[in-house]
């Protein structure tokens, strides 16, 4: 383990955006984050949201509810603020072990395992994954969208929990998959947890929700480090009405679709090569992404770059705020760039 090691960088950081760009109009369109640009219309909360701790019924309700709604038995869910919680807490729970990261990938969890003492090798595929006592992995892979196949994601669970390993899959981006990638059908599996964002899918990551999936054994013992009151009431309130509203799930996959097709083409159109990508967001290579980095920043809006990966750049979908985004890229394509 590094003590020194500084935590990743992420995206938003709007403040560090105005620092870099402060004649950048407003609002600034924030592209960087992979979030649905379409919230869940969220009901209205009561004054005791505030007032009183949530009650142990409704949140064994919001457990519930995802349980039902990623085809899992009662207790198989636990609530978090946030799936990054859970990034962080699960490396503390487990004795020190060796930790394979398939990467690149999100780095908190590199970073994380390595924090709690963990030996972490961070490997390019699976085969290299093998020998390790705990693998992780994100399906589908942020920033390059990167699948796996529950099928292959089975076959790597089996030998590793016959050896008393585990496979921790990030599904983040999963919940608008196509069918066959999420190996949440598959659980329980012994040796098998997988995390769910809310946040992204939902459009309201400010709320802090997310959930691991396991084996009841292990969902009782992070929901005891996690505590009694692990979320909020109007984390509570919304996640169930969100969780329970299939109509809406059903409708935004539909629109996520489209809008990334749509984005597909005005990135192909401005010369940027795809390089993968999920429903929320797209990874593009170029040799110029500094210099598209640079162009959208000073037209206000913020897309993701990665240190280590110079030539890349990810663009969340823009929403309402498409034409936007269409018109800086032409005139980058007209005027700087091509």
């Amino acid at each position: 383990m590094s003590g020194q090691e500084a935590p990743p960088v992420h995206g938003g950081r709007l403040g560090a955006f105005r620092r870099l760009f402060p004649d950048a109009p407003t609002p600034i369109l924030d592209l960087s984050t992979g979030i649905n640009p379409y919230p869940y219309p969220a009901p209205a909360l009561p004054e005791t949201h505030l007032t009183r701790l949530p009650e142990p019924e409704a949140l064994a309700a919001l457990e519930a509810a995802a349980a039902r709604t990623y085809g899992l038995a009662a207790g198989e869910a636990v609530a978090a603020p946030g799936s990054q919680a859970l990034i962080g807490l699960l490396p503390l729970l487990l004795p020190r072990a060796e930790v394979a990261v398939l990467t690149p990938t999100y780095a908190e969890h590199a970073f994380a395992w390595r924090h709690a003492g963990h030996r972490v090798r961070e490997v390019a595929t699976l085969a290299e994954a093998e020998a390790a006592e705990i693998v992780v992995l994100c399906n589908p892979n942020n920033p390059d969208g990167r699948v796996i196949t529950a099928a292959d994601l089975s076959a790597l669970a089996a030998p590793l929990a016959a050896r008393g390993g585990l496979l921790v899959v990030d599904e983040a981006f999963a919940d608008f998959a196509p069918d066959g990638v999420s190996v949440v059908p598959r659980l329980p599996a012994r040796g098998v947890i997988v995390l769910r964002s809310f946040g992204k899918a939902s459009g309201l990551a400010g709320l802090r929700l997310g959930f691991a999936l396991a084996p009841a054994d292990l969902a009782s013992r992070l929901r005891a480090a996690l505590g009694p009151w692990p979320v909020s009431g109007a984390a509570i309130t919304i996640g169930t009405a969100m969780l329970t509203d299939a109509a809406w799930r059903s409708a935004m996959a539909a629109r996520l679709t489209e809008d990334a097709t749509r984005l597909d083409t005005a990135l192909a159109a401005a010369g940027l090569a795809p390089r993968g990508g999920t429903a929320l967001f797209r990874l593009v290579e170029s040799e110029d992404a500094a210099s598209v980095f640079a162009h959208l920043g000073a037209a206000g809006i913020l897309v993701r770059r990665f240190p280590a990966h110079p030539r890349w750049l990810r663009f969340g979908l823009p929403g309402a705020a498409f034409p936007r985004l269409l018109a800086a890229l032409a005139e980058m394509r007209r005027n700087v760039l091509f």
